[in-house]
């Protein structure tokens, strides 16, 4: 069978290595790998293959941690966004699932069941984000219904930051306001907490605690090239056609990029269709044999365009073009394209094949 040129390399050592730095910056905290949403568009299997020494996963539903337990991993694994029904309770003690306990609801379900198994609880608070999460005054009461069934049901506290990875004043005060209502909530109870994602790693080492829970770190992205970190994946594709046009000749649909002097156009077969954004602007850089180059006109559903002018006798029909990956980082085209690396690393498609690279 014959593909597009169009695929998605995955750096399976970039995982390895994007692990060990985690750990290296929180040695006292235990790592629960986040590899919801099918491993950030990764691949979840792939992903926790790689991660195996990681402590545990977050994941987001009960599919996604019995297909883990299916495939053989005995990991802590943690619902981020608890049980969705009463039912669900049943099926996290049979396969041992940590479950998120965030409402009223979920609390109810506890303790209108017993179990054969216990049930790891992590009673989530709303410190700020106003998301998912009892309110402050309420996690008192929440505790005293828990605390006479411990035994059955382990409890854990958490949170989780809204601004972490911005770095305005008022991004950084609104992140103390939560660290400090956490604080004044848990710090004098002897349960183990959970504070901090993939930007809090780095910047606030005051929570990392018990259990770090990061995630685009993980992958090699989310605005922290000062890290070591390492991209894991590389979406890339070919040049299937090479054309000279004339000053005031346009490009692509809407003619919405006018040459303004003799221009070499290469057509790249990538587009919306395999999860490049088509909100990427002319200007939004690509990367070609050592260099980078500027997508021009729209993005298409199959065909995106890039001015080859400066390299024309260095290139020829097939030569690989990386849109994103260790030379043009995702979180760069996110920006031109005006949304974040989470979305676009999510939304490769499923006709654009994975290749592991290890």
């Amino acid at each position: 069978m014959t593909y597009r040129p169009a695929k998605a390399l995955i750096d399976c050592s970039a995982l390895k290595h994007n692990l060990a730095l985690i750990k290296s910056l929180a040695p006292h905290s235990k790592v629960l790998a986040v590899i919801k949403a099918n491993g950030y568009g990764h691949g979840m299997h792939r992903v926790a293959q790689q991660l195996v020494k990681a402590d545990g996963f977050g994941v987001a539903s009960m599919d996604e941690a019995i297909y883990l337990r299916q495939q053989g991993f005995l990991h802590r694994i943690l619902l981020l966004e608890g049980v969705f029904s009463e039912a669900e309770l049943h099926l996290a003690a049979q396969h041992r699932i940590d479950v998120v306990v965030h409402a009223s609801h979920q609390l109810h379900w506890l303790l209108d069941n017993t179990f054969e198994n216990t049930i790891n609880v992590w009673i989530k608070v709303d410190t700020g984000m106003h998301r998912l999460g009892f309110l402050p005054d309420e996690v008192p009461n929440v505790l005293s219904k828990l605390q006479p069934l411990v035994k059955r049901y382990p409890i854990h506290v958490m949170t989780h930051l809204a601004s972490a990875d911005e770095d305005s004043l008022q991004a950084q005060q609104f992140t103390q306001q939560q660290l400090s209502c956490f604080a004044s909530l848990f710090n004098h109870l002897n349960y183990p907490k959970s504070v901090v994602n993939s930007a809090g790693v780095q910047k606030l080492v005051q929570a990392q605690f018990d259990w770090i829970r990061p995630g685009i770190l993980l992958y090699g992205a989310g605005n922290l090239q000062q890290l070591d970190a390492r991209a894991v994946m590389t979406l890339s594709s070919e040049i299937i056609a090479l054309k000279w046009i004339s000053a005031g000749e346009s490009v692509g649909y809407g003619n919405a990029w006018t040459a303004q002097n003799t221009t070499l156009v290469g057509v790249v077969a990538m587009g919306y269709g395999d999860g490049y954004p088509r909100h990427a602007p002319s200007g939004t850089p690509l990367w070609i044999k050592g260099q980078r180059v500027a997508l021009i006109g729209r993005v298409s559903m199959d065909m995106i365009m890039i001015d080859l002018t400066t390299m024309a006798e260095h290139v020829a029909l097939g030569d690989v073009v990386e849109c994103w990956g260790k030379n043009v980082s995702v979180d760069e085209v996110a920006r031109y394209a005006g949304t974040i690396g989470y979305e676009l690393l999510c939304g490769v498609t499923q006709r654009v094949p994975m290749i592991e690279i290890h």
